[in-house]
């Protein structure tokens, strides 16, 4: 009955907490909001085992990862560097094996034409150069050539005006709890909007209500002219198992009008890697990053220019990460895009509206990096009529007292269970049928939904003030 993320952080926390020596992680970020992939990483960077860790998560790679293994062609090699330098070295290394094997194929196709105009002797310099000939055949049918990117392309449609979305007072609940409260903002022609938030926080609604899909308890939405809207499901809602690719990508036709051109289908696939033998394969043998690379060649192909994407990047492999980042960042529509990918978000959004789950919507400028150092830092509230004086701390760096130690040790199993509690109270409120019960019961939830965030906002400060203090003594024993 959980959540994918609930799940997710449930399978974590059965790994971590038998402190093993080695620990396996096979894509642990995917259904995790940011914040519980911070906390991760927090974990990750504190323990001490050895850790094996798969994932597309470049960021996470980047602060955690001190080697690379690289699978390449059935070929595994190990990288004993740092995520950014693996990526330097490994296009060094490309560049010189595809120079390496322009230099053999030409050499090859010397012996060939050689081979062609007949041998005048039969010397053994000659059979000895045939032989190596046969060899070097050989060498070209066994290579592996490397499978090739993808090529994502968008179609753009005619120019809408300036104004896209207009929002003034919006608000919007699920019965007398507030998903959105009294939110105003301009979207402009242009714009790259990320949208960030906790799971169930109600980020897609918003974007239901920012295009008009579901109407607001109160409030304006106004919408531009001219406009053309691709919505990306991070459900992938429009796949069918019982269809081919082929039919989920045309719907049975053969020829696409991309840009005023008729494009062949099969031409169409290749850029998103899927070739002609496998169109005829159902949807539902592929796997996850197949599946979402056909979503993305299915809406693409039709033309738009606003462009909504809702957990667009879950189980595709870096490469096309980092394509679909290209594509985005040259894009010259309107984009609207929900992601929990931090390093994406940096990478591609200009804006941000970060949704809290209790109808807070606020905005700020630039991308994930660009959030944390505007957003407010959290302080916990102090008990009312609390006269004690603080104790004066050294300047120094200190180290944590043996009680400070047992709390810290105690805080993150408490701020799970707290989020567990409020998304459990979030998914109570969010069923219709919940609001035809008791008015005490209803009354009972809401109150303690508001508790639960002012003892999190207290437990997250708690828990990063005491983490300082350990990080500095560590630091200063190095």
């Amino acid at each position: 009955a959980l959540s994918g993320g609930l799940k997710r952080r449930t399978l974590l926390a059965r790994a971590l907490v038998s402190e093993p020596d080695l620990l396996l992680l096979d894509e642990p970020t995917n259904h995790l909001d940011i914040d519980s992939i911070g906390r991760l990483e927090k974990m990750l960077l504190r323990f001490e085992g050895a850790l094996l860790l798969v994932t597309h998560d470049r960021m996470l790679v980047r602060k955690v990862a001190t080697r690379i293994l690289d699978i390449d062609r059935g070929t595994l090699t190990s990288w004993a560097c740092d995520y950014d330098a693996f990526c330097r070295r490994k296009e060094e290394a490309l560049a010189n094996e595809a120079a390496q094997w322009d230099a053999f194929d030409k050499k090859l196709a010397r012996e060939e034409v050689w081979v062609r105009q007949g041998i005048k002797a039969r010397r053994t310099r000659n059979e000895g150069r045939v032989r190596a000939l046969e060899r070097m055949r050989m060498q070209r049918a066994e290579r592996r050539q490397s499978e090739g990117k993808a090529r994502m392309l968008v179609q753009q449609a005619r120019r809408p005006g300036d104004m896209i979305i207009e929002v003034e007072g919006l608000s919007f609940a699920y019965g007398t709890l507030p998903s959105v409260r009294d939110f105003s903002t301009r979207v402009i022609r242009g714009d790259r909007v990320g949208v960030l938030g906790r799971n169930g926080s109600g980020k897609t609604t918003l974007l239901r209500l920012l295009l008009g899909t579901w109407d607001p308890g109160a409030g304006k939405v106004a919408h531009g002219t001219r406009l053309e809207v691709t919505y990306y499901d991070q459900l992938r809602s429009a796949l069918k198992d019982d269809q081919t690719v082929m039919e989920a990508m045309t719907e049975g036709r053969e020829v696409l009008i991309f840009d005023g051109r008729p494009v062949h289908v099969y031409a169409y696939m290749e850029n998103f890697l899927f070739h002609r033998d496998r169109a005829n394969t159902p949807v539902s043998a592929l796997s996850g990053g197949e599946r979402n690379r056909l979503v993305l060649a299915r809406l693409l192909s039709a033309p738009s220019n606003v462009l909504v994407m809702d957990e667009p990047t879950n189980d595709l492999d870096v490469e096309t990460l980092e394509l679909l980042e290209q594509l985005l960042i040259g894009y010259e529509g309107t984009l609207l895009l929900v992601s929990h990918d931090r390093e994406f978000l940096n990478n591609v959004v200009t804006s941000t509206m970060v949704v809290d789950g209790a109808g807070g919507v606020t905005e700020y400028a630039g991308g994930y990096d660009d959030w944390l150092a505007q957003r407010p830092a959290p302080t916990p509230a102090k008990p009312a009529g609390d006269k004690r004086k603080e104790r004066k701390r050294p300047s120094g760096p200190r180290k944590l007292t043996f009680n400070e130690k047992a709390e810290l040790e105690g805080i993150e199993p408490r701020i799970e269970q707290l989020e567990a509690e409020r998304e459990e109270l979030f998914a109570q409120m969010a069923d219709p049928e919940f609001y035809r019960g008791e008015g005490t019961v209803i009354s009972a939830a809401q109150l303690r939904v508001k508790e639960v965030d002012s003892e999190l906002v207290e437990a997250y400060a708690r828990w990063e003030e005491l983490e300082s203090i350990r990080e500095q003594s560590a630091r200063q024993n190095r």
